[in-house]
This record gives structure tokens, C-alpha cells and sequence, in this order.
């Protein structure tokens, strides 16, 4: 193999895009499927072997598409990154129109891989708001708060407020641990029981709160915390 072959070079029966094609994306590797949209290597590497060394050095996917979508990546051209990008902010685009297609209560599923794609690989905390209307179809979805999060760093009343202008009938919240820990904290029920009582008092529903940690998204009212 030459040291710049693309991807259209190599044995068409090692052809990751056209086994996409022809036996659809979930037949890929994630190196595969990353070496796809990086199209060529660099130098002493195939596209493969690149992509499988930057999931690597990126502990994952979802670190590498944040990364590539926030911060410079050896290995990968501003117009590489600028197709990474991309095609995260489709998938996230997508799975927000299918959250707001339905009732959240109908499509958890579509809620727990946006707040995945949203999420996971953040380097700080943030906490969101996902407000819905009485059929609980999503309306917004709101990143509220941004750094260490405690009981007292998110303000019941900021949270009242926001509830009020988004004229919500319920909330989903969700917010990220980047050290890797699913587990709910003291913190993080106390913080739910508080914010949930401060919205009762102006007739918002607290439907769940997730935790997302690397590819877990844990929900409070799946394990009774609500």
C-alpha cells in the first residue's frame, strides 16, 4: 500500500465505502466508519490504521468527534474536521426532530441517544433543560448551567424562570459526568428534589433526569429516584 492510497485504491473487497453501501453502515468497525469520512491516511498509515489510532488516542468515539469538532486533532486537515463536525451536528439535528416528533414518554430511547451524542464527551459539566409542552413533545432543549455542578450552583428560581418563558408543561433534566461516573451522587438527588419541588409550585412536571457518563445515559425515574 503507497503511503497516500485512498480509500478508492484498495482492494475493492476491503473498500469500507463501498461495504457501507452495499451491506449498509452497521456492517463498519467504528475505525471503519471513521476512515470513511476521513477518506485517505497520512503518511505511513492507512485511513484505517489512522482512524483506529485516533479513537484510541481520543478514548473513544465520542471524545474523538468532540474533539475534532472544538479543538485541533494531529493527524486531521481543517477541511477532515470541518466534515466531522458536520456530520455530528446531523445526527444531533436528527435525533432532536425525532425527540420533537413524539412524546418523550412514546421515544426515550430517541432522548437518551441525543443527550449520548449532546453530552458524553464534554471535558466540563453542564446541566440542560429539555422543556415540553402538555402532550410532552420537546419545545427546547436549553444548556442552563456550565462547570461543577452543585445543589447550590443551579438556582431553583434561574430554573423557575426559564420554565415560565419557555411556557413548559414538564422538563426532562440531564447532565454529564466527565470523570466516567454513572452513578447518581447525594448531590445530584438532592439537587432533583429541590428543583423538582420549586417547579411543582408552578405546575411543571419533572418527567426524569439523566446522567450521562462516556455511552451510559442513567435515568432517575427508570431506578425510582423521582
Amino acid at each position: 500500500m503507497g503511503l497516500y492510497m485512498a480509500i478508492a485504491d484498495w482492494p475493492e473487497g476491503e473498500r469500507p465505502r463501498e461495504r457501507l453501501l452495499a451491506l449498509g453502515a452497521g456492517s463498519l468497525s467504528d475505525a471503519e466508519l471513521v476512515a470513511v469520512l476521513l477518506r485517505t491516511g497520512v503518511r505511513g498509515k492507512s485511513a484505517v490504521d489512522l482512524a483506529r489510532e485516533l479513537i484510541e488516542r481520543c478514548q473513544g468515539i465520542g471524545g474523538l468527534l468532540e474533539r475534532v469538532a472544538t479543538e485541533n486533532v494531529t493527524g486531521l486537515g481543517t477541511a477532515k474536521r470541518a466534515q466531522f463536525a458536520a456530520a455530528v451536528e446531523l445526527a444531533k439535528r436528527s435525533l432532536s426532530e425525532q425527540m420533537k416528533k413524539r412524546s418523550a414518554l412514546t421515544s426515550p430511547g430517541a432522548v437518551r441517544d441525543y443527550l449520548r451524542l449532546a453530552l458524553a464527551a464534554k471535558p466540563h459539566e453542564v446541566f440542560v433543560c429539555i422543556w415540553l409542552d402538555a402532550q410532552h413533545r420537546v419545545t427546547q432543549c436549553a444548556e442552563v448551567f456550565r462547570g461543577t455542578l452543585t445543589q447550590t450552583s443551579v438556582y431553583p428560581r434561574e430554573i423557575v424562570k426559564a420554565a415560565l418563558a419557555a411556557n413548559a408543561a414538564a422538563v426532562i433534566f440531564a447532565h454529564n459526568h466527565p470523570s466516567g461516573a454513572a452513578q447518581p451522587s447525594q448531590a445530584d438527588e438532592l439537587l432533583t428534589r429541590n428543583l423538582k419541588e420549586a417547579l411543582a409550585l408552578v405546575e411543571v412536571k419533572v418527567l426524569d433526569h439523566f446522567i450521562v457518563a462516556g455511552s451510559q445515559a442513567i435515568s432517575f425515574a427508570e431506578r425510582g429516584l423521582l
